[in-house]
């Protein structure tokens, strides 16, 4: 499934509360909209952001996962290469495993770093956030990107189209 995600500064809380209610009505669940604010603010009943969408979780974890891999696998190349190792006979299970060790860890270490650092795709939003304005994720399919898009410049022409991010991961 292909998903997108919208960005929009939204000026004032009661603004917000409206566009979440026409999301909601437009099908979009509430656990795909994200309310990110100065902070300090009173979200009140608004879908606060989780530390997913306010961390560099999922991209480090990404990074951490693939690098972890490719040193994993390596190390697994070089001990079969080794002829004082004697690894030479189980050369498949020692690269599987090394590879799958290395990747685990990878991503392990990274998500560890990534969870403390800030959203980078966030920061051209902190400007406008610590003015006092609400930033507003929602997260879709790709197919109803236009539809929300139209839907919320028509009744909220008040509100920035903050951009939109071609993909994002599904999980976590």
């Amino acid at each position: 499934m292909d998903k997108r995600r919208l960005y929009f500064l939204v000026p004032e809380i009661k603004t917000a509360k409206n566009i979440v209610d026409e999301l909601l009505v437009a099908r979009i669940p509430e656990k795909h909209i994200h309310v990110i604010a100065k902070e300090g603010t009173q979200l009140e009943d608004l879908p606060e952001a989780s530390i997913f969408e306010k961390s560099d979780f999922v991209p480090a974890l990404e990074k951490g996962l693939a690098l972890g891999g490719i040193t994993g696998m390596l190390a697994g190349l070089v001990a079969i290469a080794l002829p004082a190792a004697g690894l030479i006979y189980a050369g498949g299970a020692v690269i599987l495993s090394s590879t799958f060790a290395g990747a685990g860890i990878g991503a392990w270490l990274s998500s560890m770093v990534g969870i403390g650092m800030p959203n980078s795709c966030l920061q051209k939003f902190e400007t406008a956030i610590n003015e006092g304005k609400f930033l507003m994720i929602v997260e879709l399919e790709k197919k109803k990107t236009n539809e929300i898009c139209e839907l919320i410049r028509k009744h909220h022409p008040e509100v920035d189209f903050g951009g939109l991010e071609p993909s994002y991961p599904v999980f976590p």
